[in-house]
């Protein structure tokens, strides 16, 4: 129990071609090119999540943690082929992200039940990311390789702590927050919904970081039934050898940057985005 406390908090990020990993101040990609070779590019971090305490913020920087390596890893490493990038998935965001519009637009609807459709709407994209690509078994990969290394034994595909875990509560609170900011004054609308926005985010994080350290409470378990069924069924794969070697090269450089001493104050951070 010792071992495992003195381990480096870790997220991490499947790639169409390789796994994103990241640590409270560092993070390495690591790739597999066209031609087979396996490329590894590691930095420092610019955004720290880690060290953000405040319940209303960590959940929403420790998001823009991990996305605001996305264009240091396009730097770093242009070999590197984000998950969103195939042009089918690409217009499908586009597609859904107007259809969610107009739902929220309408006035038929609850707020809440506007914002629960439009956020379920939301997920097409990503569900057809992982369709007929390697992502899902980089996805698996990334789950084996930071499970394996954060308990000290062989683990699966799938990880406790995966950020499709996220789901349940993000579609709760964002349901809760449009319903309040509905209830605003017009001029007040606009920043009410700006403030329900964040505000659900941060209270997703919360909630999910209850779940993580309560994961047989019968809430905890039913709030992560959507995502549970996410993970399992369409988000990951078994990934061959290669994939766990790029998996693990990964791993290894962006430990080889973290402080031996690693951050454990404040929620747990996902293993996946």
């Amino acid at each position: 129990m010792a071992e495992e406390q003195d381990k480096v908090r870790l997220g991490g990020m499947a790639l169409q071609n390789g796994v994103l990993v990241h640590g409270p101040t560092s993070w390495a990609v690591a790739v597999r090119t066209d031609q087979g070779e396996l490329r590894v590019a590691s930095g420092k971090k610019s955004v720290r999540g880690a060290g953000v305490t405040s319940p209303l913020l960590r959940g929403p920087v420790r998001l823009l943690d991990a996305f605001a390596l996305l264009p240091r890893i396009r730097r770093s490493c242009p070999e590197a082929r984000l998950p969103f990038e195939r042009p089918a998935v690409l217009g499908s965001m586009l597609a859904s992200a107007l259809v969610a519009h107009r739902l929220r637009k309408s006035t038929r609807l609850g707020p809440a039940l506007r914002e629960l459709l439009g956020g379920t709407l939301s997920l097409l994209p990503a569900m057809l990311a992982l369709r007929g690509s390697d992502l899902a078994a980089y996805h698996g990969a990334e789950h084996i390789s930071i499970g394996t290394y954060e308990h000290g034994e062989p683990r699966g595909k799938e990880h406790e702590r995966c950020g499709s875990h996220l789901i349940g509560p993000l579609l709760l609170t964002s349901a809760a927050g449009a319903a309040l900011a509905a209830q605003a004054p017009g001029r007040a609308r606009g920043p009410a919904r700006l403030v329900a926005a964040v505000g659900g985010v941060a209270a997703a994080t919360e909630i999910f970081s209850w779940m993580v350290r309560n994961a047989d409470h019968p809430v905890a378990r039913t709030l992560a039934w959507p995502g549970h069924q996410l993970q399992h069924r369409v988000a990951t794969a078994e990934p061959d050898a290669e994939q766990l070697e790029v998996a693990e090269a990964a791993l290894g450089a962006c430990l080889s940057l973290e402080s031996p001493v690693a951050d454990h104050d404040g929620p747990q951070h996902p293993a996946a985005g």
